[in-house]
């Protein structure tokens, strides 16, 4: 068998885009002939894969999935909106969820795990149905919450089935009362986050930067008054509670009667269940939050696509 260099290696996967260790494997796999193992890769969907591993993931779904005292959230990107709405991409989330909620939440150890059915890992069933539906896909992130005792609830906001949409929220409450109360409270506080997206669950759970930010503008907003210091701290601090209102989900305004602050209505449904209810985290995933879309002209797209 002739040796696989470094330079073999290299001239494959510019040829194919894929990845290092794929093209090194094809080159095994064929003896160190160069077409033979382009031909390899895109047999095994690989070379076609890596071509759009370049392309903006910023459409697909974000998935829900909980179990009495946890529960899972994902988000898998794909190109479209169209993709989304495949029966395959969603089984695919919905499988991906699932295995989150039994694996955990680091994305590289999912990835390496075996993937329901298929013989292939995550990472391998992705790179296939990228090769089979003709769209990226990114694993994007995903997120697990656990109580001791309680319940996880979990939402999804204008859902395409059960557990799969653009919006999804995991709330943790950690108690001892009914369930079926639990999960009432527990549903209508994941209808509150996906509404209100709090940044944070109280006050000591706040980013020092964000809070030193917020500080230095609010102050430099109140100066611009001509008050006296003394006065100016005050306006400040005044400020400060205003802005824990709005990113705090322990002091914001429950959306369900728009006047009863969310951290009295745990302690309210706590005093009627007789036992200690507390809110330990939640989690809201919209998707494709933060991800630069492209703004790409439709006729230069087809145009594009013609050329290739």
């Amino acid at each position: 068998m002739a040796e696989i260099t470094a330079s073999m290696v290299k001239d494959l996967r510019e040829k194919t885009g894929a990845g290092m260790m794929d093209c090194k494997k094809a080159l095994n796999e064929t003896g160190g002939d160069l077409e033979a193992a382009v031909d390899w890769l895109r047999k095994k969907g690989l070379a076609a894969a890596a071509k759009k591993a370049g392309r903006v993931a910023a459409e697909g779904l974000v998935a829900v999935k909980a179990e009495g005292t946890r529960g899972a959230v994902i988000e898998l990107n794909a190109e479209t909106d169209f993709v989304a709405r495949n029966d395959t991409f969603q089984g695919l989330v919905e499988a991906l969820a699932g295995l989150a909620l039994a694996e955990g939440d680091d994305i590289e150890a999912l990835k390496g795990k075996d993937f329901p059915g298929t013989g292939r890992t995550v990472a391998e069933e992705l790179t296939h149905q990228v090769a089979t539906i003709g769209e990226n896909m990114n694993l994007r992130r995903a997120k697990v919450l656990e109580v001791g005792s309680g319940l996880v609830a979990a939402y999804v906001h204008n859902a395409v089935r059960p557990g799969l949409g653009r919006i999804g929220v995991l709330v943790a409450l950690e108690s001892d009362g009914d369930a079926a109360r639990l999960g009432e409270l527990g549903k209508n506080l994941a209808m509150h986050v996906a509404a209100a997206s709090p940044q944070f669950l109280s006050r000591d759970d706040v980013d020092s930067e964000a809070l030193d930010r917020e500080r230095a503008v609010l102050t430099d907003q109140a100066r611009a008054s001509g008050k006296p210091d003394n006065i100016i701290e005050k306006m400040v601090e005044g400020r400060l509670r205003k802005y824990y209102e709005e990113v705090c989900l322990l002091d914001q305004i429950y959306v369900m009667d728009n006047e009863t602050k969310v951290e009295k209505v745990v302690e309210a449904a706590a005093k009627d269940m007789g036992t200690a209810v507390t809110l330990t985290g939640f989690v809201r995933f919209n998707l494709g939050e933060g991800i630069e879309k492209e703004d790409k002209d439709f006729a230069a797209e087809v145009a594009e696509q013609l050329n290739k």
